[in-house]
Order: C-alpha cells, then sequence, then structure tokens
C-alpha cells in the first residue's frame, strides 16, 4: 500500500494538483450530525437541491462507490497577483476563482488523467467516482481527513499554500495507505470572523449563508434582502474578504503550478454589464463561473454594486433597466437609485412609478424615492 501511495503522489503531482492527500473511505458520522444540524436550523441557505438525503449519501462513500476502500483528496491553488480595480468608471469586484476558466472542466480533465496514470502505473484497471464540487460529497471535510489542511473558523479549508484552492475527490476501490490529519488550528486568531461586512460568520467555524455575500451573489435566485444590500459594498461575483484578511494566506500564498489558464474577469464595468441581453452575456462569459450567477442575477448585484459606489454617470443604464429589465432587475435598479439620489434619479424613480404594475417593483420604487 505504501508503494501504491507514492505512486499517487507522484501522478497527483504529474496531473497538475498542487497538494494530494489520501482519506479511508469510513463513513463522516461526525461531519454528517453538523451538517444536518445547519441544514435543519436553515444556514445552507434557499437551495432546493441540498436536501438531507443529499447530505447523508454525501457522507457514506459507500452509497456513492460500493467497495469503496480509499478517497484521493486534491487540490489546485487559483492564487495570483491581484490587478488594480480601475479608479475610473463603475466596476465590480469578482471573486478570485471566478477570474478564471471554470474549474470544474479543468478539474475534472486533470482527475481522468490521474485516474488513467494510475491504472498504467499500477497494471491494473479499478472502479473510481471523481467530483469537484458537483457532488454529494464534503469535499472539504474529505480533504481534512486527507491531511490536505485544516479548517478555518470562517470555515475554508487551510493548506501549507492558504486557502487559495480549489478541490477535487476520487473515490476508489484501491486500498491506500491513509494520510494523517494535520494537527493544526486557527489558534487564537479570529481576523476574518470580524472583517465579514455582513456578519456571516456568526461564530468561530459556523458560517450562515443567507448572509455571505458568496451566496447571494451568485446562488441566491430572488431579490437580496434590503438589509444586505448595503454591506455588499460593490462584490458583483462571489467574495474574498474573509480570506484576503486570513494571516495564512498573507503568509504563505504562493502562485499555482499549473495555472487554471490566464486570468480575466479580473473585474467587470457595471454599466456594461447592465445593458447587455441574454446572447452577449453567454459569449462574453462562455467557459466562466460567471454564467452560474445568469444574466439577471449579475444585473441584480450590478444595480446594488452602483448604489453602493454611488456612480451618477449610471443613472441612464439604471433608469433604462428600471423601465425595460426583468422584475427582479427592476427591483434593484430603483435602489441603486435611490442611493444615487440625484434629482435625475429621483426624477426616474417617480416617472416609474407612475407606470409601474409589478407590486413588488412599486414598493422598492416608493422606498427608493423615500430614501432619495
Amino acid at each position: 500500500m505504501a508503494s501504491d501511495k507514492a505512486l499517487v503522489k507522484r501522478c497527483a503531482r504529474e496531473a497538475g494538483f498542487d497538494l494530494v492527500g489520501v482519506a479511508s473511505a469510513a463513513p463522516f458520522a461526525r461531519e454528517q450530525a453538523v451538517v444536518l444540524e445547519r441544514l435543519a436550523h436553515g444556514m445552507m441557505g434557499q437551495l432546493p437541491w441540498y436536501t438531507e438525503a443529499r447530505v447523508r449519501r454525501g457522507c457514506d462513500p459507500q452509497a456513492i462507490l460500493p467497495g469503496a476502500r480509499s478517497i484521493i483528496s486534491v487540490a489546485c491553488s487559483y492564487y495570483g497577483q491581484s490587478p488594480a480595480i480601475p479608479s475610473v468608471g463603475s466596476h465590480g469586484r469578482v471573486a478570485r476563482y471566478a477570474w478564471y476558466r471554470d474549474y470544474h472542466a479543468v478539474l475534472k480533465k486533470r482527475l481522468k488523467g490521474l485516474a488513467g496514470m494510475l491504472q498504467e502505473g499500477l497494471g491494473k484497471s479499478f472502479a473510481y467516482k471523481l467530483y469537484v464540487d458537483d457532488g454529494p460529497m464534503l469535499d472539504r471535510e474529505v480533504a481534512r481527513r486527507a491531511g490536505i489542511g485544516f479548517t478555518g473558523k470562517n470555515t475554508n479549508i487551510l493548506t501549507r499554500a492558504g486557502s487559495w484552492v480549489l478541490l477535487g475527490q476520487l473515490v476508489t476501490d484501491l486500498e491506500l495507505e491513509p494520510d494523517r490529519p494535520l494537527v493544526k488550528s486557527c489558534g487564537s486568531c479570529r481576523a476574518c470572523v470580524p472583517a465579514c461586512p455582513t456578519g456571516a460568520i456568526t461564530s468561530d467555524y459556523v458560517l450562515d449563508s443567507n448572509r455571505c455575500i458568496a451566496y447571494l451573489t451568485i446562488e441566491h435566485r430572488g431579490p437580496i434582502p434590503r438589509e444586505m444590500r448595503p454591506l455588499m459594498g460593490d462584490w458583483v461575483f462571489g467574495c474574498d474578504i474573509c480570506q484576503d484578511v486570513c494571516p495564512v494566506n498573507l503568509r504563505r500564498a504562493a502562485p499555482a503550478v499549473a495555472p487554471l489558464s490566464p486570468p480575466q474577469n479580473t473585474s467587470l464595468e457595471l454599466v456594461e454589464l447592465l445593458e447587455m441581453d441574454e446572447e452577449q452575456f453567454v459569449e462574453r462569459f462562455a467557459g466562466s463561473p460567471i454564467r452560474r450567477a445568469k444574466l439577471t442575477g449579475m444585473q441584480r448585484n450590478a444595480c446594488i454594486a452602483l448604489g453602493n459606489l454611488r456612480v451618477a454617470e449610471a443613472v441612464p443604464a439604471l433608469t433604462k433597466a428600471l423601465g425595460q429589465a426583468p422584475p427582479l432587475v427592476r427591483g434593484h435598479a430603483a435602489w441603486g437609485l435611490g442611493r444615487i439620489g440625484t434629482p435625475e434619479a429621483q426624477r426616474a424613480l417617480a416617472e416609474a412609478l407612475a407606470v409601474e404594475q409589478d407590486p413588488w417593483v412599486r414598493e422598492e420604487i416608493a422606498l427608493a424615492l423615500g430614501a432619495a
């Protein structure tokens, strides 16, 4: 088993992974209890697919692959030098991982390559299933058990290269010697907890997704709660604040050995985003994680960012959205105009209120007029 694990480590590096570890395929009983408790308390957001049945399946490797004996856990760094956001125009921030090509496709290709190298090196075939943040498996718990890293107080996995990593798993019927979990922790450091502007890290190691900017800008499909909007700043896709302030990242983060792709979409011009149609959106963000938030979601986010930045030059674009966009965007365009509050913005709101039929959008317009 030791020689087989050495082969796994060598092949993983050759396949383009920065870190690799092996975990046993024993059930994740303790982790299951924690996740189910948070699910029951509504802390996992409004994700219809994130169910109790999914959690139970993900915590039982045998339910994923009958005969599973080991889980190969891998990580790819996505750290790169942060570019300066342009000081002119109206730009919104994008989470670092979304600067690159959609990691699902990249990591799956590398995992398949790893499986092929192992089969060739071992001289035999074996059963496996692979996941890259798209299945029921609790990837961070697998990484912790495999010694890839330890759990930070912001609930991210902290590795020797920091938390700027993407995780993947190869569940297999190979019997491999497991690695030991790291005997490390955040100690007394709590830098990430007060740094979160929305208070999403409600206590050490506990995150309420309903308050997380990453969840709100990407996964949440409806209106952003009004009390959250001023706290979101200029983030339009994801959020990196709790990672930016982490001392482990500040000390140890290093560029990836095999980058996912050249960086792009490091920030987004918000007026341009607000004026896109569906065809332009699909073409512009082809192969990018940003597609996940969909056009209406990204335009909703742009309206909030423009309001928080108080970009007076964006009033014509917000006014156009208020008159022509889907209701979800119209309501947030009204909020943005109310935050900007110029006479032109107030006039646009008053004119829209006279003709708007949607009750929720009318409510948003009335509140925006009051705020202005």
